[in-house]
């Protein structure tokens, strides 16, 4: 069995003026910086095998942060749990969305939510079975935790990981050849969500149109 902790990168500038970021490679700031350190804290309670993360700088930082609050080895990039490529609504607010892409429009360029779960999926269960009886701490992003955990819990009803939060813990198991979401006595998936802290789909105003 392979444990998966997903965990979502800190806050950047982008996130805090609500505009999608998407492959756009926005580093964090220093609240997201705090939060990375938080979440490490907060990891520190198990053991670690190896942590992995997107290439982006925000996940990368995070990992790295987190690397240094449990004191091990440098992050191994996985380039396929890279984020959700959203297109030309890159950079957007929510108004200026609206404005270019009407609710009910495609938005050019966009990499659907099927697209996402195809790369990132194979990677996840690649990753596993090459790890088979570890943890693995995995740092990506909000449209790539957000597309796993439809996929791997779409009947599970409401869980602590409906909140997509920066710095937020996500757990999942690999066991009989399938990723499966794990629920602990300990709850650190839980206390991982930053109270008050904005919601994925909040930060992303083209999450909000995808159930």
């Amino acid at each position: 069995m392979t444990y998966l902790y997903l965990v979502r990168h800190g806050e950047t500038d982008w996130n805090r003026a609500r505009r999608i970021q998407g492959k756009t490679d926005i580093p964090l700031n220093d609240t997201g910086r705090a939060q990375a350190w938080q979440t490490g804290r907060i990891l520190a309670r198990r053991k670690w095998h190896g942590i992995v993360t997107s290439p982006l700088v925000r996940a990368a930082e995070t990992a790295r942060i987190i690397a240094e609050a449990l004191g091990m080895a440098e992050p191994v990039t996985l380039d396929a749990i890279v984020e959700r490529d959203y297109g030309e609504a890159e950079g957007l607010t929510g108004s200026e969305l609206h404005a270019r892409f009407p609710e009910g429009s495609e938005v050019t360029g966009r990499e659907t939510r099927e697209a996402v779960a195809d790369r990132v999926l194979p990677a996840l269960i690649d990753l596993a079975e090459q790890n088979l009886g570890r943890s693995l701490i995995v740092v990506s992003h909000g449209g790539v935790i957000r597309t796993v955990l439809k996929e791997v819990g779409p009947d599970h009803g409401p869980h602590h990981t409906d909140a997509i939060t920066n710095g937020s813990v996500h757990s999942l198991r690999y066991v009989d050849e399938a990723l499966e979401l794990v629920a602990f006595d300990d709850p650190i998936e839980s206390e991982s969500v930053t109270v008050g802290a904005e919601d994925f789909p909040e930060q992303n105003p083209i999450e909000r149109r995808e159930s």
